[in-house]
């Protein structure tokens, strides 16, 4: 392990098993995803998924060589109608859930926690690469695979990129001497393509996917448990370097200024219908909560 210093939480890192064509990522999130996931009074499941979908863009979104962002995206025709993380390049992390509450309490009415398929239904999972406004944006769609985002995500890889990949992702509340927090953790694993140099890597594959097969949910939420312990106890016996940790914040990109842009975008006349009572329009930012309280003449054209 290296000599810096990892954060407890609210990061993501890159891992190597040493000697052998297997790489990954490890995220730890706690006050980012709790700030994230308490700004709505998300039903539990619709709160798991939002939560998975976090990590899940986080331990892909690090390893993007360029400044810009990666938006995560699962939409279908379940109880959820779509759910979306959006990474950038400076570890900022936001994200938002769109459901119908009565749909998803029917479909939680059994004794398992109903899933991203069962909360989603049929539909598509998408990764969009976003490099900025002079840069065509590229983005790749694969169907719901199976009843986790981890399961999407792995198929999305074995699809769109031929990359042979393994993710493991959870969400919970932990509670100590206050109120529950919500956590949240990830583990991404890929194996190099070998070549002349490595040689063949289906046997260190192998073997790194058993190893990965004994993680449990419990020890990527547990505060108690450092990441690098953690990677140590899946590891150990070949060893495992982890590097330079990116830290991540919940950050929203609204601002009065885009929303008057938005508003201005707008008919005259159906700006005019958007004021209520007492003057104003009233806009509230899906992802953060936060409300926006503008004059007619603020936007006006």
């Amino acid at each position: 392990m290296p000599e810096t210093v990892i954060p407890a939480d609210d990061f993501v890192s890159a891992f190597q098993i040493e000697g052998e064509p297997v790489r990954g990522r490890v995220a730890r999130l706690g006050a980012v995803v709790d700030d994230i996931l308490t700004r709505h009074d998300y039903p539990e499941p619709v709160a798991n998924l939002l939560g998975e979908a976090c990590a899940l863009a986080a331990l892909v979104g690090a390893s993007l060589k360029f400044e810009g962002r990666l938006i995560l995206q699962a939409q279908g025709d379940g109880p959820v109608a779509y759910v979306v993380a959006d990474y950038d390049t400076s570890g900022a992390l936001r994200g938002y859930c769109r459901y119908d509450a009565e749909r998803v309490a029917a479909a939680s009415a059994g004794f398992a926690r109903p899933g991203a398929k069962s909360l989603l239904g049929q539909g598509v999972f998408i990764m969009t690469l976003d490099q900025g406004p002079d840069t065509e944006r590229y983005q790749g769609v694969t169907p719901i695979e199976g009843e986790t985002l981890a399961l999407c995500a792995e198929h999305y890889f074995a699809q769109s990129e031929q990359t042979p990949t393994r993710v493991r992702l959870a969400v919970g509340q932990v509670q100590d001497d206050g109120p529950a927090r919500w956590r949240a953790g990830g583990v991404i694993l890929q194996n190099i393509a070998e070549d002349d140099a490595r040689g063949a890597t289906r046997d260190a594959w192998e073997t790194a996917q058993a190893l990965f097969e004994t993680l449990g949910e419990d020890e990527l939420i547990d505060p108690m448990l450092p990441s690098e312990r953690l990677l140590f106890r899946l590891f150990h016996e070949t060893g495992v370097r982890m590097f330079e940790p990116h830290a991540l914040k919940a950050f929203c990109r609204c601002s009065e200024d885009r929303i008057k842009g938005v508003l201005r975008s707008f008919p005259t006349e159906e700006r005019a219908e958007m004021v209520e009572a007492d003057g104003l329009i009233r806009v509230t930012c899906e992802y953060c909560s936060r409300v926006y309280e503008l004059t007619p003449e603020a936007v006006a054209d």
